[in-house]
């Protein structure tokens, strides 16, 4: 099959994805190619999807991780970063920029909200497709539309179209449907940035209270929501028996697995929710040591945890 592609992308073969994953786990990219705006990112994706090619989207890597087989079709490696801010509190930003330098800038230019986005890795992307968020806030709160290619056709569509909802959305609940995120564009409040930046301040302090240093997915599995069970388990807070929220690194701790090693993948000793690559894991070695962990609480609490990080590619392993 030949592909029409422009002198300025470069398609590349067999590109090992390690580098390119914060888990540092995974096989190959059967073809990947580095966009470096929008424009090249929406040629790439049109050329992409008009000719059949299965699309994997990949920002910082923060969120996934790669099967050892590898990753089939094209890997779209996003770094398009630009960022425009308006005093009105709109905002234009490409999701190849990060969700930190989204939230500096905003802050700096006297617009809040984003708060919660201290110390939440990845791209703004990433953080769209899984609705990320902390402390009772998420992204979508601030989402007014984005921009996609879709059939080879690149267009802006209302936020309602990505179907947000905790820790998800469309794109999470079809990973076959060819999409690529292009931009988004957010409205964002007014604010002294010296609150902001107190709020933030204070997020920062309990993150780094709480997680593990080393570089990790972040948060392996979304939090339970089940009132029922968050009434019946001793140990939680008044606020997460109220809301039904039940952290899935409190479950995790519960049934002993904190701590956990499997060939070299690891269960934080510090926080049971972050998954750790602590000896030259394979994607395989996570994978199992997830769904110990998944079978584990299931027996005991009666409930499956759902992993935030998503799996990319051809995995023999996973359950139909």
């Amino acid at each position: 099959m030949s592909f029409a592609w422009p002198d300025q992308l470069i398609v590349t073969r067999n590109v090992p994805l390690k580098p390119y994953v914060t888990l540092a786990a995974g096989g190959p990219a059967e073809r990947f190619c580095r966009l470096r705006t929008t424009d090249e990112l929406a040629e790439a994706a049109r050329i992409a999807q008009s000719e059949g090619l299965m699309v994997t989207l990949l920002g910082s890597g923060s969120n996934v991780l790669p099967a050892d087989e590898g990753v089939g079709g094209i890997v779209l490696l996003n770094q398009a970063r630009k960022i425009e801010l308006q005093p009105d509190g709109q905002v234009l930003a490409d999701c190849g920029c990060s969700f930190q330098e989204l939230f500096l800038k905003a802050t700096q230019a006297g617009l809040g909200g984003l708060a919660f986005a201290v110390g939440i890795p990845g791209t703004l992307g990433g953080a769209l497709v899984s609705n990320a968020g902390a402390y009772r806030q998420n992204i979508a709160d601030f989402v007014e539309e984005v921009e996609i290619v879709e059939g080879g056709k690149r267009r802006w569509e209302p936020a309602a179209w990505m179907n947000f909802a905790y820790r998800n959305s469309r794109l999470r609940e079809n990973p076959g449907e060819q999409v690529v995120l292009l931009r988004a564009r957010l409205r964002l409040p007014l604010t002294d940035s010296r609150e902001t930046y107190r709020i933030a301040k204070e997020n920062q302090r309990q993150r780094i209270s709480k997680q593990p240093a080393p570089a990790s997915a972040g948060s392996f599995f979304k939090n339970v929501v089940d009132k029922e069970l968050a009434l019946r388990i001793e140990g939680l807070t008044p606020g997460m028996r109220e809301s039904g929220v039940i952290p899935s690194g409190f479950l995790i701790e519960a049934v002993g697995m904190k701590g956990h090693r499997h060939g070299g993948a690891m269960l934080s000793a510090r926080h049971a929710n972050f998954m750790l690559n602590v000896g030259n894991a394979t994607a395989t070695e996570i994978f199992e040591l997830a769904q110990l962990a998944k079978a584990t609480v299931q027996r005991r609490f009666g409930v499956m945890l759902e992993e935030e990080v998503l799996y990319l590619g051809r995995w023999t392993s996973l359950p139909a």
